[in-house]
């Protein structure tokens, strides 16, 4: 029968004083590293939340301040925005009725929600204002120039984390300041809460520029202070406000008896 070799004394030696050292670097190796975590929902998630933050102070933050309203095509417009310190509001609006011809003022106040025809081309009677409702309340599509939303109703959009709204960080265009967010609409509802585009803010929460498919709205100079009320811009009468459709034109090639026998 053969007889197997046996390991030596040395080798067995040598055996024992490998095994403990290569236990050793076993426990010795750092744990795997975990794999690193995505930063895009927290990016997303803190610029949303920036944004929320900036538009609760600009919903607080009073003050008197002048906007200059730019269109492709149109000569710009100089907005005048009120935020009175008992919470009533007032946008003056050069060119928001009739096609661009009439200027209105629209305010809300503790009374309900206005609009004042004020003297212009298109309207040279003496200012007068028309009630549209409570101050709360939305004003009719015919009627809205739109241009004081992002100064007004749309910071509740921004503030609401309910709302289907996609925020990122975005670069200030050119001629804004402030810091500023790109802002999507996730719905897809043909009524968007807000109008699509770039919002900045200044850090107290003055609105200081928006860019979106209708224009740019532009803080002009550093706001002033804020009175305690705002004022209509004229007395309030029973009429018709003024929508923002052009009026139709009348033919002058046509006499008013054409047709008649």
């Amino acid at each position: 029968m053969p007889v197997l070799n046996r390991p030596s004394g040395r080798l067995l030696g040598l055996l024992v004083l490998a095994l403990p050292a290569a236990l050793v670097a076993c426990d010795s190796a750092p744990p795997p590293s975990p794999p690193p975590a995505d930063p895009g929902p927290v990016q997303v998630d803190g610029a949303r939340d920036e944004l929320a933050a900036l538009a609760a102070a600009a919903q607080d933050r009073h003050l008197v301040a002048q906007y200059v309203f730019g269109r492709s095509g149109q000569a710009d417009r100089t907005i005048v925005f009120t935020s009175a310190n008992d919470g009533s509001w007032r946008v003056d609006v050069p060119g928001g009725a009739l096609g661009g011809t009439a200027d209105v003022s629209l305010a809300a106040t503790a009374d309900g929600l206005f609009q004042c025809a004020l003297p212009s081309t298109g309207h040279p009677e003496p200012a007068r204002c028309v009630r549209l409702g409570e101050r709360d309340d939305a004003i009719p599509r015919k009627l809205d120039p739109r241009i004081q939303h992002p100064l007004t109703d749309w910071l509740d959009v921004l503030t609401d984390r309910r709302a289907p709204l996609a925020v990122a960080v975005a670069a200030t265009p050119k001629g804004l300041t402030g810091a500023c967010y790109s802002v999507d609409s996730t719905s897809a509802s043909l009524n968007a809460p807000l109008d699509v585009g770039i919002y900045c803010f200044d850090p107290d929460g003055t609105p200081t520029g928006v860019r979106t498919g209708a224009g740019t709205l532009r803080l002009a100079a550093p706001p002033g202070a804020a009175p305690p009320t705002v004022q209509l811009a004229g007395p309030v009468v029973d009429g018709e406000p003024l929508g923002t459709a052009a009026p139709p034109t009348s033919d002058p090639s046509i006499s008013p008896s054409a047709g008649t026998s």
